[in-house]
């Protein structure tokens, strides 16, 4: 019985494979019938949505350049900063014990 229920259900799974296989192939067949007698709007097509996406693709890479820079500039300036806060907390080290070793005189 189990070998029975298998094998319906490798017929159902192939039948259905084979009925997707067939509607996939009559689709193409549909599409390459009208590339073929409608040439030119085809071609258009191309033209327009392959210049759209030329543009689109030009667009992306020039923003994703942008912000790499932006990355490394906020980079440089944090380091900056961080040398500038070091540098401030250094020099008010350097002058905080004399006056200490005033109030202790």
């Amino acid at each position: 019985m189990a070998t029975e229920q298998k094998e319906d259900d490798q017929q159902v799974t192939s039948s259905h494979a084979v009925s997707l296989r067939g509607k996939v192939e009559e689709c193409y067949k549909k599409i390459k019938e009208n590339a073929e007698t409608y040439p030119y709007v085809w071609a258009s097509y191309i033209t327009v949505y392959g210049g759209f996406s030329l543009w689109l693709a030009y667009r992306w890479r020039k923003l994703r350049k942008t912000e790499d820079r932006v990355k490394i500039l906020q980079e440089r300036l944090r380091k900056l900063k961080e040398s500038e806060v070091s540098a401030s907390s250094a020099a008010a080290v350097e002058k905080a014990p004399p006056s200490t070793d005033k109030i202790a005189k």
